[in-house]
């Protein structure tokens, strides 16, 4: 794998793991059009700035939540910079405390594994459990950086297929939170 990423049109010439087949799979039974870069592992919001550079877009922070009863979860899609506390958000949805999923949730809700949280993993939630949530500030972007369910490549969408056409695609309408860039002042 390249240290050093490299942008590419579409999904790669070289055979990859089934749940990145499948996404490429599901965006071009879309019709879109999407870009790629290839890079070592991108589990940290640090490890993705030289991905953005070449890629030309922020790629978005994506945490899988659940609620103090592990009844309910949640995957928020959020600027990559933005700092996030889980009480304003807790209070904004109305729900008990969050916290962070476990890696058997992301298995078993997205078919993924930490640091792979994407959008994209939403097509294998059949049971339609996880409600998603985006963040307003998102949407400021014309282009969104995610994960095709493995963290080892990026695709760029433009927000509008992203909200016009992978989700409804995907049968899931998101509801739209707003989150502080100062996470310290209430909302």
């Amino acid at each position: 794998m390249n240290v050093d990423p490299v942008l590419h049109r579409g999904r790669p010439a070289d055979e990859r793991i089934e749940t990145e087949e499948r996404c490429y799979a599901f965006l071009d039974g879309l019709g879109l059009s999407y870009e790629r870069a290839d890079h070592a592992h991108a589990d940290t919001i640090e490890a993705c700035h030289a991905v953005e550079r070449v890629l030309g877009c922020e790629i978005c922070k994506n945490l899988l939540l659940t609620n103090r009863q592990m009844t309910e979860l949640y995957l928020l899609l959020m600027p990559g910079e933005k700092p996030f506390k889980t009480r304003l958000l807790s209070r904004q949805i109305g729900t008990a405390r969050l916290s962070f999923a476990t890696p058997e949730q992301m298995r078993a809700s997205l078919g993924v594994t930490p640091g792979s949280v994407s959008v994209l993993g939403l097509m294998n939630d059949t049971g339609k459990r996880v409600h998603l949530l985006i963040d307003r500030d998102l949407l400021t972007g014309e282009y969104v950086g995610v994960h095709p369910c493995i963290n080892t490549s990026t695709l760029r969408l433009s927000t509008a297929d992203l909200l016009g056409r992978v989700l409804p695609a995907l049968g899931i309408t998101p509801r739209f939170v707003e989150l502080p860039w100062d996470p310290d002042t209430e909302t």
